[in-house]
């Protein structure tokens, strides 16, 4: 084998390999989990904006998404995201289908019961939307309703609404920037 076979044999095992590990990346990106980067400061104090998470794009094929989640969907247009953006939002799930919602004295009431939300500051408010206000919502059988925890900065389902199941992306599941905060996101409990 001459040097130019040599070369040849070795730049076309360079390409395999990338067309490999391409194609595995782009199966695990498409059907598996997705990085996603945290925008803004609806989440304030459980993310900061920069931060970046997985997201499993598994679980909610399979099952269905739980209050205290947190998940990543596609932003509804009531929300007004910026043209051709793909704009995708993470909120909390604080009401899965049949549950009926209101908020009320500062707090969020599902099934007449007010959330014990120990995750959310106690100065910060939990005013209604113009979704809610003044009513309570009951959900559809494929409707979630979302809220981020920093209530006074979040465009959430108290003021455009529910969410479809369809329109959600995955659950938040790793947090892996910064590295002092690389860890697992716990769903909150109630």
């Amino acid at each position: 084998m001459n040097i130019v076979q040599k070369i040849g044999a070795l730049f076309l095992d360079i390409v395999e390999t990338i067309v490999i590990a391409l194609s595995i990346f782009l199966v695990v990106y498409l059907f598996f989990m997705q990085p996603h980067q945290v925008n803004g400061q609806s989440m304030v104090p459980t993310f900061q904006s920069g931060e970046y998470l997985l997201t499993d794009k598994v679980s909610y094929r399979v099952g269905d998404p739980s209050r205290g989640d947190v998940v990543v969907f596609h932003a509804p247009e009531e929300a007004h995201c910026p043209e051709g953006t793909g704009c995708d939002f993470i909120k909390r799930v604080l009401a899965v289908p049949g549950e009926s919602v209101q908020v009320t004295n500062n707090q969020i009431i599902v099934n007449g019961t007010p959330l014990a939300e120990s995750y959310i500051p106690a100065d910060f408010q939990t005013l209604p939307g113009s979704f809610v206000k003044g009513r309570t919502v009951t959900l559809g059988p494929d409707e979630y309703f979302v809220v981020g925890d920093n209530r006074s900065y979040s465009s959430d389902s108290r003021t455009w609404g529910p969410i479809k199941k369809s329109d959600i992306v995955g659950k938040a599941f790793f947090r892996y920037w910064p590295p002092e905060k690389l860890g697992m996101i716990e769903a909150a409990r109630y």
